[in-house]
């Protein structure tokens, strides 16, 4: 019988993780202090905002991240400093947040990161890109399904340590929050949908993450055909924090011509 509360114990199994939302807090609040758009609405809900942080001169592009949590912890203020890679490189970084489990169902999240990226969109010309961590790595996958409603521009997304096969979930404590039945499992796992046809789609995970993740991770490559990349010496942790550093192999990939 597996555990699977242990299998998506990612904190868990990370030494100091409980430490790192604080330490990404301040990170987040000093970026910000240096300049920025923020509280962008998309949306009629108290957390459809989004900041965007913009380069000098014209932005080659933009990318939106999305973060994790499970879907139902954090929100955009968290990552703010993960703009200094996209922005050394000439582009823009946008990252909302949005309405988080009990009170969205996984379909509403959906929309709501749709709506943010077409808002978004709007505010900056060239292709656009979407990257999103665990939760949001399976909030962006869904962006690239057949179904998407996102806008014709996207042209990569990048899900790293994504959630694509939600039905194990249904046996996990979090699902008191997530409430998720057998239909809306399988209706809302990127692994189980057509892919976006012309879309340049990447599944990413560190190394050193739970079996789950890896196996999360193998899925989507397998069941869409798309590349994978198991990044040696990385955790569920440590792995997205490379968004943010120049010349880091995620970054470029993502940015990559």
């Amino acid at each position: 019988m597996i555990d699977w509360d242990d299998a998506f114990d990612n904190s868990g199994y990370v030494a100091g993780s409980d430490k790192l939302a604080a330490a990404w807090a301040v990170q987040a609040e000093a970026y910000r202090a240096k300049g920025g758009e923020l509280d962008l609405p998309y949306g009629d809900g108290a957390r459809n905002q989004f900041d965007l942080f913009r380069p000098q001169g014209e932005a080659k592009g933009l990318i939106v991240f999305v973060h994790g949590g499970y879907w139902q912890m954090l929100d955009k203020s968290y990552w703010s400093h993960f703009a200094a890679g996209p922005l050394s490189q000439g582009w823009a970084l946008a990252i909302p947040s949005y309405t988080l489990a009990p009170e969205a169902r996984l379909s509403q999240m959906v929309a709501e990161i749709a709506a943010a990226t077409t808002k978004a969109a709007g505010m900056v010309d060239g292709p656009v890109r979407l990257i999103g961590h665990s939760a949001g790595g399976h909030l962006v996958s869904r962006m690239a399904c057949a179904d998407g409603p996102v806008p014709g521009r996207l042209d990569r997304v990048i899900s790293v340590s994504g959630i694509h096969d939600l039905r194990p979930l249904q046996w996990t404590k979090m699902n008191n929050t997530l409430h998720l039945d057998a239909s809306e499992a399988e209706a809302q796992s990127p692994a189980l949908l057509p892919k976006r046809e012309g879309l340049d789609v990447t599944a990413w995970v560190g190394a050193l993450e739970r079996p789950e993740l890896v196996r999360q991770t193998r899925v989507l490559s397998e069941n869409w055909q798309v590349p994978n990349v198991f990044e040696p010496d990385q955790d569920h942790f440590s792995v997205v924090e490379a968004i943010g550093r120049p010349g880091s192999p995620l970054l470029t990939e993502l940015l990559k011509d």
